[in-house]
């Protein structure tokens, strides 16, 4: 490829409208256009990068056992009502009808109709294991698309759905697949964690997310550096705390005026107290039924696990008006005590003494409210968003946090969508069992963000060969130059010969136009032609990842760049 043929137009300012540098870089490169609120074309660059990460994908992929097929994008709304995910999936889901007044949906995932695919097919054990994959687009209309292609409405995704005989079949895929993942991202440049993840809407039993650790990631994960415990917060557990056995007698309880006084915050300033000595009283609807939570004041309620632990379908927090029916008080003064609702106490209440509620009237607190003598929860358990310094659950040390992005995840499924969408199998007995399912997804498009968060400078994007647009960049510094244009040609096509990707910068301009723009766009490996070493047969390599630079003789370019090329690619 030549540059002056090349559509990459590059932008010298940083637009304003992108906070990460991924963001920026792949507008500024020429990676990508904004077309509407989350949803880009990708140009000719990005379209190299996002091909090489789609067949590292596919070869791992194909090497662990996997099949690619094409679903369709449009998909019937019968069979999320099949699986009952029509309605709970939510707003999310771009929804639409045909002339015919027939529903349909742009498919955010694939569950429902590769089940449906399966079930129509596959009838005997003999069968199984089938892993199939495919990657296209998805949509998901988010209310906030943000970060680029990070957090978009259209972006590309391979997913990968496993079918098994039984459990065992099924843990073995997911292993297989866990491995794959780790062997994909490796071979992209990431430095990718597994952690333990929370399985939101696509359901299941287990999971575990990639995630690529920075500041600017939108996913907060807590991990053990002594035993190698890790989770995104949205899973991971908290311990129960300890009894204090030098704990304060308990004293008598009493009401407080506190008028006005409404949040943890106030009150605490109020009456010179620590956060954890508050009860924090949360009124939430479970399926249509109150129900309060209680916290100390130093933590939040992690309402996946609420939900998780209510086992319920629908939980929402209370209005106004049923809280003040249930409490006979306004929002801000809720607490525990005389509550004749369930009440579900998350851990951290229990080492509470002599500690701050709501007194249920409006303007009034109470002091000295403990747990067991003032009220009795329905259930103890782990309700709070664990953070750190809070103990790790496997060996009992202090856990760490960190920023990340999730770049895949893993879902053991179960017989969650085979089940009510009566998918089975004749299993050796001839007796009808459902398929045991797991699914895998990678943020392709994510991916590629999430390579320049982890790989890029001030002056642009430092690409892994294994997924760089073009692996070496051959600058003269004056194509005008008869010299300079005869070696750079050659070079060009001594490299484009030897199966090297390789581009060679045609066009008339400045010389620090052109190295700008190679080091923007990122390419691994620069070769430059000037007169300084042409003289003396010379040219010069610099490597883009740690600025060195190398003179090497024309005559070995080729064996000299694989070198080199090999050399930043371990």
């Amino acid at each position: 490829m030549r540059a002056s043929q090349l559509y990459a137009p590059t932008l010298r300012e940083v637009p304003a409208e992108a906070e990460l540098v991924s963001h920026q870089y792949m507008l500024r490169a020429g990676l990508m256009r904004k077309s509407a609120s989350g949803v880009y074309s990708y140009l000719p660059l990005g379209v190299r990068v996002l091909h090489k990460i789609m067949a590292i994908i596919r070869e791992e992929l194909d090497q662990a056992g996997a099949q690619e097929i094409m679903l369709p994008i449009v998909q019937p709304a019968e069979l999320w009502q099949e699986s009952g995910r029509w309605n709970e999936y939510g707003p999310e889901m771009f929804r639409l009808l045909d002339r015919h007044q027939r529903q349909f949906c742009l498919g955010p995932t694939h569950e429902e109709i590769i089940t449906a695919l399966v079930r129509t097919d596959v009838r005997s054990y003999k069968q199984l294991p089938l892993r199939l994959y495919q990657i296209q687009n998805k949509y998901r209309d988010e209310i906030r698309p943000r970060f680029g292609v990070i957090r978009s409405r259209e972006f590309i995704m391979k997913d990968l759905y496993s079918f098994d005989r039984d459990e065992s079949g099924a843990q073995a895929s997911y292993q297989a697949m866990y491995d794959a993942y780790t062997r994909i991202f490796a071979r992209c440049g990431l430095k990718a964690h597994p952690v333990e993840a929370d399985t939101g809407a696509i359901g299941g039993d287990q999971s575990h997310e990639f995630m690529v650790l920075g500041d600017a990631g939108e996913d907060l994960i807590v991990f053990c550096p002594h035993c190698g415990y890790a989770a995104n917060v949205e899973r991971a557990e908290c311990v129960p705390y300890d009894p204090d056995e030098e704990s304060a007698a308990l004293a008598k309880l009493e009401k407080i005026a506190t008028p006005g006084i409404t949040t943890v915050e106030e009150l605490t300033k109020r009456l010179q107290i620590e956060p954890g000595q508050v009860i924090k009283t949360m009124i939430y609807i479970a399926d249509g039924k109150p129900v309060a939570v209680l916290i100390s004041g130093n933590h939040d309620v992690n309402e996946i696990k609420l939900k998780r632990a209510l086992n319920c379908d629908q939980l929402e927090l209370a209005d106004a008006q049923t809280i003040a029916t249930v409490t006979n008080a306004p929002v801000g003064f809720a607490g525990p005590v005389g509550l004749t609702i369930p009440i579900f106490a998350d851990y951290s209440v229990t080492t509470v003494v002599n500690g701050v509620s709501g007194a249920n009237k409006k303007d009034y607190h109470l002091r000295n409210v403990n747990i067991n003598r003032d009220y009795t929860p329905t259930q103890i358990l782990d309700l709070r968003e664990a953070r750190a310094g809070e103990r790790c659950v496997r060996c009992g040390q202090i856990l760490e946090e960190a920023r990340g992005t999730e770049v895949g995840q893993v879902f053991y499924l179960g017989t969650k969508y085979s089940q009510p969408m009566k998918a089975v199998f004749l299993d050796q007995e001839g007796q009808e069992r459902p398929f045991v399912m797991g699914c895998y997804g990678i943020g392709v498009s994510r991916t590629m963000a999430a390579i320049i968060e982890q790989h890029h400078d001030e002056d642009g994007i430092r690409w892994p060969v294994s997924v760089a647009p073009y692996s070496v960049i051959v600058v003269p510094i004056s194509y005008k130059d008869e010299e300079q244009r005869s070696v750079a040609e050659h070079i060009y096509k001594t490299l484009t010969s030897a199966g090297i990707d390789a581009i060679l910068d045609d066009r008339d301009e400045r010389p620090g136009v052109k190295f700008k723009d190679a080091d923007l766009i990122g390419y691994p490996l620069r070769i430059t032609v000037g007169p300084k070493h042409l003289v003396d047969g010379n040219v010069e390599l610099r490597l883009r990842s740690s600025k060195e630079q190398f003179v090497v003789p024309i005559a070995e370019i080729d064996n000299q760049v694989s070198t080199f090329l090999n050399r930043i690619g371990e």
